[in-house]
């Protein structure tokens, strides 16, 4: 990959991954504290173990980026991380940041390659295009958890049955 085609990527990414970001926060937030348990299945992860895993997934994806090179496991949790709003806090400490050092990146930092656990070895970049559809299946996963747990859904791409779509300038004249 070439510099210019890294930093191409890199500022068609940067607004997805800033909107995403804010998105997740949105709907990891909705999740109500009493009910960070549930899961839907005896399989299926509980809100908060599905929550953590968004989290710690963005925040080891960006450290990767960054650092050029991938740690082996999935990050564990803090243990002053108990709960929904301690998670939500934890997001709003490390990803913002990452954010601002993934923009300050050189085309060198950029175009490196970075082995990705024996079955990728991609410019730094691209590990972006990984990131944010990862983010968002998980996030969609929890998000049908919400109403379930009988929580409020957060308008995502568009409006939910709880918060309506509003058009750019409609709320000022509300």
């Amino acid at each position: 990959m070439q510099p210019d085609q890294a930093r191409f990527l890199l500022e068609l990414m940067l607004p997805q991954l800033q909107e995403e970001s804010g998105t997740t926060r949105k709907v990891i937030a909705a999740i109500p504290e009493e009910r960070k348990e549930y899961r839907p299945d005896q399989k299926s992860r509980s809100a908060m173990e599905l929550a953590w895993h968004i989290v710690s997934s963005d925040i080891h994806f960006l450290q990767g980026i960054i650092a050029g090179q991938f740690g082996v496991e999935e990050p564990k949790m803090p243990d002053h991380v108990k709960t929904i709003a301690d998670l939500v806090d934890w997001y709003d400490r490390n990803v913002p940041g990452l954010i601002e050092r993934l923009k300050k990146l050189s085309d060198e930092e950029l175009t490196r390659p970075v082995p990705f656990f024996g079955i990728a070895n991609y410019a730094a970049v691209v590990y972006l295009t990984f990131m944010v559809p990862h983010t968002v299946h998980h996030r969609g996963w929890l998000c049908a958890y919400l109403r379930p747990m009988g929580a409020k859904v957060p308008s995502i791409y568009g409006g939910s049955a709880d918060e309506p779509w509003v058009a750019p300038g409609e709320a000022q004249r509300a």
